[in-house]
């Protein structure tokens, strides 16, 4: 399985990756900004889904509202 971002580019653990829109997440009392870097992406089983940290949260996003950095 491939884990491709919005753009289409192949996504690879360790990668970082741009959030493309702004996102609440459940659970956690900000929202993600559009612009924000994540770092150190892990994939998941799903080609839909990674794995990331946020400050101290480790959330699963989408990769449709993800851009490789």
């Amino acid at each position: 399985m491939e884990a491709k971002d919005s753009n289409g580019n192949i996504l690879n653990d360790g990668d970082a990756v741009h959030v493309i829109k702004d996102l609440k997440v459940k659970g956690m009392p900000t929202t993600l900004k559009r612009g924000n870097v994540i770092k150190n992406i892990r994939l998941t089983n799903s080609s839909d889904e990674v794995e990331c940290r946020i400050g101290k949260s480790q959330v699963v996003l989408k990769t449709m509202y993800l851009k490789k950095a």
